[in-house]
């Protein structure tokens, strides 16, 4: 069976550790879309591991590993992030018996990138998306434009050299407009050959590879990065991603056809968050305190602490209709535990008008005031809790009813960051 995996609220809905626990039954686990601005934490026991750009996948034996053609990477990053697993005891190794793959086809993130995406925001002023400055939008702009360099570039060294050369001459030529610092040519070619020489056991033609073991028979899961109301397209536009977070990018980002896809697993939290700007129709300071206080909601990647509200059954629902969701994992239900009356938005009021819809025009979306109903909180701890039917009663009816107004059907319920607080249904 091949399943996408998606985030269907704004991203951060604890896809790391779904992914990981779907992978026991996976052979392979593709990353898809996104870059080093993404980031999947894992617990195994006392251990916390935060992957950026490689699959969670990498921390069970026996698992394959690939980087789709659909992100955008930063080659120094990536052997940084190889390093430290291997300093953990995590083995990760490139060639034809190797547990992680590159795609050849992969779009390279330059220093070039991070100056730009920083100096734009800066001119943003009040206006500011709340990029994490990686570099992940001018690198997809350069896709666009086909002007990019790919990972096949990189790793041939005079060809390298060539184009990296005519890059950074036109882009220098743009950051000293906007008032940036000039990049070096020549650190960035020892900086990025020595990443090459490192990578280049792991790069090959991912799209065969992920065919040829379709049609063998393995079982793969597509495993994206942030969240339905990031996409590109089908985000609260413009404060979002450059990439298709959706499942339509699964596809895109790995090359297997949407007629291979068997199931399309969508996670959200039993609240919602989101970092950066942009509407947040259900952000409420009370459960944000409540959340931030107890140490949680915090960005794995940069650190920033996540705005917090209600669960948003208005905006799940459309995540349920463009992604083709067919079963929901809910995470973070213990955060929701000592809380005494739990609020779930069922429409936005817009004017003088009930909308169930999230509307496309983002303006819009920032004047419409949540229509709330409210539930009786459980009162009792849930993190120890091992069988869904050992649940507090309020907290199955909960749950049963944000799905039911979702559209889809519960699968899977976290009471934990651990593998072990994780029910099947």
């Amino acid at each position: 069976m091949n399943t996408i995996l998606v985030g269907a609220q704004w991203g951060d809905e604890g896809k790391g550790k779904i992914i990981d626990v779907l992978t026991e039954d996976a052979d392979i686990v593709v990353r898809t879309q996104g870059g080093n601005n993404a980031g999947h934490t894992v617990f195994l026991g006392p251990k916390k591991y935060i992957l950026h750009l490689i699959p969670s996948g990498i921390l069970r034996p026996g698992k394959q590993c690939v980087i789709g053609n659909g992100v955008v990477l930063d080659p120094v990053g990536l052997v940084g992030e190889i390093d430290g697993l291997l300093k953990l005891g995590i083995r990760v190794r490139g060639g034809k018996r190797g547990n992680l793959v590159v795609s050849e086809t992969a779009h390279v993130v330059f220093p070039w990138h991070r100056e730009l995406d920083g100096l734009r925001e800066q001119r943003k002023g009040s206006k500011k998306i709340g990029t994490t400055k990686r570099g992940i939008g001018p690198t997809y702009g350069d896709k666009t434009a086909r002007v990019g360099l790919r990972v096949v570039d990189l790793i041939h060294p005079e060809r390298f050299e060539v184009m990296l050369r005519e890059r950074l001459k036109e882009n220098n030529a743009v950051i000293r407009a906007l008032g940036g610092k000039v990049i070096s040519y020549k650190k960035i070619r020892e900086e990025y050959s020595q990443a090459a020489d490192r990578l280049r056991p792991f790069v090959a033609n991912t799209v065969v590879m992920l065919n040829e073991a379709t049609q063998a028979g393995r079982r793969i899961l597509f495993e994206g990065a942030q969240g339905t109301f990031l996409d590109i397209d089908h985000g609260t536009y413009p404060f979002v991603t450059s990439s298709n977070t959706t499942s339509g990018g699964a596809c895109t980002g790995s090359g297997v056809p949407p007629n291979r896809m068997d199931r399309v697993v969508g996670v959200m939290k039993a609240y919602t968050t989101r970092v950066g700007e942009g509407p947040l129709p259900t952000e409420n300071a009370e459960i944000s305190d409540l959340l931030h206080g107890m140490g949680r909601e915090f960005g794995s990647t940069t650190g920033r602490a996540r705005r917090c509200g209600w669960f948003d059954a208005v905006a799940t629902r459309h995540a349920t209709m463009v992604n083709g969701i067919d079963e929901l994992a809910i995470t973070n239900i213990d955060g929701l535990d000592t809380v005494k009356e739990i609020k779930v938005c069922t429409g936005y009021r817009l004017n003088k008008r009930i909308l169930q819809h999230v509307p496309a025009d983002c303006e819009a979306l920032a004047r419409c005031q949540p229509v709330y109903t409210t539930f009786p909180g459980w009162l009792e701890a849930t993190h120890e809790i091992k069988r869904f039917r050992d649940l507090p009663e309020r907290c199955r009816r909960y749950l049963d009813e944000i799905c039911r107004l979702t559209g889809a059907k519960l699968r899977i319920a976290s009471v934990g960051p651990a593998r072990e607080q994780t029910m099947f249904l």
